[in-house]
């Protein structure tokens, strides 16, 4: 492939203290991948969620495609991820347990050109937290603009 997508959810960094990160697979039909190789795609405000054993994206902005015809999908539908029965027993237990929850961090194609999307086991912060995190980023970009004059 020429190009690799990614297309990040740089809210769930903020919002979320991450603590484990897969890596799976999407279910994807027809030409949702032509869109995602577009970069036509949207993650901000996706979770995901067990139905069963299974795992699904829901609420992932996928447009649709220029393209298409009537069998053109639909733009936000619950879409499948495949990972491993241990990695999903494991996530399944942690979700219940200790009350995480999992939110896709980033959506790209790989060497194959196949769709992955990244998800991570997170934990929500708190608003002190969300400062904190605020007064990094400041404190970094006043010492790159610092660098840069030098």
């Amino acid at each position: 492939m020429l190009k690799t997508i990614n297309i990040l959810n740089k809210r769930a960094r903020f919002d979320y203290e991450i603590i484990e990160t897969f890596t799976a697979g999407i279910v994807l039909a027809g030409t949702e991948i032509k869109s995602i190789r577009l970069g036509k795609a949207n993650i901000t405000e996706s979770f995901c969620e067990f139905n069963g054993t299974e795992l699904f994206a829901i609420n992932t902005y996928i447009e649709e495609y220029a393209f298409g015809n009537q069998f053109n999908h639909k733009s936000r539908s619950e879409r499948k991820l495949l990972l491993n029965k241990r990695e999903l027993k494991n996530l399944a237990r942690s979700v219940q347990a200790k009350g995480l929850t999992i939110v896709p961090l980033k959506l790209f194609t790989n060497e194959k050109g196949m769709a992955k999307l990244e998800i991570g086991l997170c934990k929500g912060k708190k608003t002190y937290d969300k400062r904190e995190s605020l007064k990094e980023q400041d404190t970094k970009r006043d010492l790159d603009r610092i660098k840069k004059s030098f």
